[in-house]
């Protein structure tokens, strides 16, 4: 009888790995680990899941992360292609543009990419056309600058960090630029090209600026807390672009969900699972835009943060 019941789960076992192998694999990659990029694979799969592609089951996946490194992210491309996976899925800039330059015939579905049309991914955002389509990110820059104005009334100086040798963060910086020009406020730019670099690019920003406006950069992104540190420990208030900074230390921050842009993304790619042409499908863009807040930052930078926004924040730290 043991023997019996032993060989009947051996064989609904084998019966549930055919399953699994026999389903479409979708392989997602980002430049770099950090809680955004993370949520966004994360709540894409739980999307695929709800759409009846169920991880382990209906759907088979692979992840890779660039671990910040283009150099990486060109060799996960060429590997991914080589599984002849069903979708692959890139997050970021570098990481979409290196899957894209691998095939042009495996769909692919970019994720948080802030300029599509600037990174070279599509020409037309509402005709993508060939083998891309996918989900972008691009900061509601001019609400972030209300926001600062906002919370630091005697706002004349902002701060920005950001890599010059990422694409996203170069057409990023292009449109706070026009926004400080557009709203007269003076800003002052600090590079940083790996997560080292953070703190010291704030420090250089002390006595310099009265507030940090934290742009969505994959490098600030993966260091945060040191730029934060910096910048409370010198008492410059902090404004962030993504919600969940606040999180991480930014004193009050408005911005996507990347939850939500994940959920985009996992709905894009059931489409494309289910049989539609990647092409045909417009470049999509989150209409949910949500606040965080950290109330320790601001007591440390001796900032009281309006009762309605603290009322709104769904991202809160202490």
């Amino acid at each position: 009888m043991r023997s019996t019941i032993l060989s009947g789960v051996m064989a609904l076992c084998a019966a549930g790995t055919a399953w699994a192998d026999d389903a479409p694999l979708v392989a997602f990659t980002a430049i770099v680990e950090h809680p955004a990029l993370d949520a966004t694979r994360d709540c894409a799969i739980e999307e695929l899941a709800r759409q009846g592609f169920v991880k382990g089951e209906t759907l088979r996946t692979e992840y890779e992360s660039a671990q910040g490194l283009v150099v990486n992210a060109a060799q996960i491309a060429n590997r991914f292609v080589g599984m002849k996976p069903a979708v692959i899925v890139a997050a970021s800039t570098p990481s979409s543009q290196s899957v894209l330059a691998a095939t042009e015939e495996i769909p692919i579905v970019f994720s948080a990419v802030t300029d599509p049309v600037a990174a070279g991914l599509v020409a037309d955002p509402a005709n993508p056309g060939a083998n891309i389509t996918g989900v972008t990110d691009l900061s509601p820059v001019d609400r972030h600058f209300e926001l600062a104005m906002q919370v630091v009334p005697d706002l004349k100086k902002l701060g920005v960090v950001y890599n010059p040798g990422e694409a996203s963060s170069v057409a990023l910086i292009d449109v706070i630029r026009a926004e400080a020009e557009k709203t007269g406020l003076e800003l002052v730019e600090a590079a940083a090209v790996r997560t080292a670099d953070l703190g010291a690019a704030v420090e250089r920003m002390v006595g310099q600026v009265d507030a940090i406006y934290v742009m969505t950069d994959n490098t600030v992104a993966s260091g945060l807390e040191a730029l934060t540190a910096v910048a409370n420990e010198n008492g410059i208030p902090t404004i962030g672009g993504e919600a969940s900074y606040a999180e991480r230390g930014v004193m009050v921050a408005q911005g996507f969900s990347y939850c939500d842009i994940g959920t985009l993304t996992g709905e894009m790619v059931a489409r494309i699972l289910n049989g539609e042409n990647p092409g045909d499908i417009p470049v999509g863009r989150s209409p949910l835009v949500e606040y965080g807040v950290n109330l320790g930052s601001a007591s440390d930078v001796g900032i009281t943060l309006p009762e309605d926004i603290v009322a709104q924040a769904r991202f809160r730290g202490e």
